[in-house]
């Protein structure tokens, strides 16, 4: 069972974030967000530390088919995430920075507000080469 303050994080991320990257073609259901483009597909994971107070999000991109997996499975354009792609980029951080967002003192619903806020603010999401072009 999640925690209080795990849930008042998730709520925060839905009622901030979600929104937003429905805005921008989005689709998905939390934790994984895709969205298809003329040429790859961009991929957003919230990862949770299985410890509690903090979470990554991870951005990736993949071909307009989808992923194949190294022992042959197809994973579909439409249940892709971004963990299943082995280039993943840290938002928030430099491509090699292990970047987490941190809510373990957060106490009140503003708290939690405040670091969705930021993760909405780093996501460049309006410009639909912005994750390809983390990659180049």
């Amino acid at each position: 069972m999640a925690s209080n303050s795990r849930l008042s994080i998730n709520n925060a991320l839905k009622k901030i974030v979600v929104p937003y990257l429905r805005e921008q073609g989005f689709k998905g259901s939390f934790p994984h967000f895709r969205r298809k483009n003329d040429d790859n597909i961009d991929l957003i994971t919230f990862q949770f530390n299985r410890y509690g107070g903090s979470f990554v999000v991870e951005l990736a991109v993949c071909g307009i088919d989808g992923v194949t997996m190294s022992w042959g499975e197809e994973i579909p354009t439409n249940k892709v995430t971004a963990h299943d792609v082995n280039k993943r980029y840290r938002l928030g951080g430099a491509k090699s920075d292990d970047h987490w967002f941190d809510y373990e003192n957060a106490k009140v619903e503003e708290d939690f507000e405040l670091v969705a806020l930021k993760v909405k603010s780093l996501l460049h999401v309006s410009d639909r080469q912005w994750m390809k072009n983390l990659f180049k």
